[in-house]
């Protein structure tokens, strides 16, 4: 899967408890924040869906 960088500014306090919850989870903040943000998106319907491939059916 690839991955895109971008820059997030946040109040350190908001970074902190995200520090102390990945920890508390065994992940890096960037998993963590990955996580938060895949399942938030999923909750309101706006995950994009993986592309499925084509199977032909076979005669």
């Amino acid at each position: 899967m690839a991955r895109e960088s971008f820059l997030l500014r946040t109040d350190p306090k908001i970074l902190e408890a995200l520090r102390l919850w990945a920890d508390d989870e065994l992940r890096s903040a960037n998993a963590q924040l990955d996580f938060i943000l895949r399942d938030a998106l999923r909750k309101a319907g706006r995950m994009p869906r993986k592309e499925k491939t084509d199977r032909k059916k076979e005669s």
